[in-house]
């Protein structure tokens, strides 16, 4: 009998629990997430709504990999600043594995390649939100989900990777240049994240005047630096990526507001130095001005180190 894939989801939240559902039907998946979580999903199994369908799933799901068994992925979900953690909590079982990064924000491939030289990157364009200790809505799914080779390339790893995802009934693409793909949705969460946690709305309340000058100043902060780096988006200039933005992204995305909001809401600290933070760094490093990037991600650190997290009924 053929063995099954074996894969291990690290810091398994809103977005590493419902893809461990989805691929435990065709490997042998083993999450790991917070105890309250792992004790949840073991004894009644996760709850899935949304765009992914409704229905409850159970698979193996731990607060900690007590297996040495080797295992053939092992796929990164937490939050970016969490990546440098697990990697050293777990590092006696990367060597042996390819090792891909589905999280926001530029640098965890970075940091995960000090551990592995087989490092995928991956970009995630699908909306999840927590909805207790056993339960995710998936709230938008914005396009199929794209892997590569880190920084670019592709192989045997990538292939492997995709075709499961694909047996499993995730959207997903290969890309040869991925590295251009994950600026490309940093451009995304960049635009829109930041904004939404600021204000408290949904990303179809950003396209007023006001705000929509913000993330035009935005955008083209990001494609300076961008260009100075020798980095290819997706879109070849600010002016299409915006249209994309207006026309396309945000109407599919709505009612869909960011993953920074609820961290705020809930006094977690966000990913802003992974997001615009990460654009503030390279422009500094490059001698680019950033203003807005830099002012966002100050207001963005001020509403964190704010004593108490928001007040959820001020969410419009």
């Amino acid at each position: 009998m053929e063995r099954s894939d074996r894969i291990l989801i690290l810091g398994a939240g809103a977005v590493g629990l419902p893809l461990a559902a989805k691929l435990s039907r065709v490997a042998d998946v083993v999450a790991v997430t917070r105890e309250p979580y792992a004790r949840a999903i073991s004894a009644r199994g996760l709850l899935i709504r949304g765009a992914w369908g409704a229905g409850t799933s159970r698979f193996p799901c731990v607060s900690e990999v007590t297996d040495e068994k080797d295992f053939d992925y092992i796929l990164i979900t937490s939050k970016s600043q969490d990546t440098e953690a697990i990697c050293r909590q777990y590092k006696g079982l990367m060597g042996n594995s390819a090792v891909a990064s589905l999280q926001n924000g530029i640098g965890n491939e970075e940091i995960i390649s000090r551990y592995s030289d087989r490092v995928i990157g991956g970009v995630v364009m699908t909306g999840f939100v927590r909805a207790g200790d056993r339960e995710v809505h998936v709230t938008a799914n914005a396009g199929p989900m794209q892997i590569g080779r880190f920084p670019e390339g592709q192989d045997a790893d990538v292939q492997g990777l995709a075709d499961i995802m694909t047996r499993a009934g995730i959207p997903v693409e290969t890309a040869d240049y991925i590295r251009g793909n994950l600026w490309s949705k940093n451009l995304i969460n960049c635009s829109l994240n930041p904004l939404s946690a600021i204000t408290g709305v949904t990303y179809g309340k950003l396209k007023g005047p006001d705000s929509w000058h913000i993330i035009d100043q935005i955008v083209r902060e990001i494609y300076a630096v961008v260009r100075a780096e020798g980095i290819t988006l997706q879109w070849g200039n600010p002016d299409v990526f915006l249209g994309y933005l207006h026309g396309a992204l945000i109407p599919v995305m709505a009612g869909h507001s960011s993953s920074m909001l609820q961290d705020i809401l809930h006094g977690h600290k966000t990913e802003i130095d992974y997001l615009n933070g990460a654009v503030v760094s390279a422009g500094k490093r490059l001698g680019i001005a950033t203003p807005y990037n830099s002012c966002i991600s100050d207001i963005i650190r001020f509403k964190e180190s704010s004593e108490g997290p928001t007040n959820p009924q001020k969410q419009s």
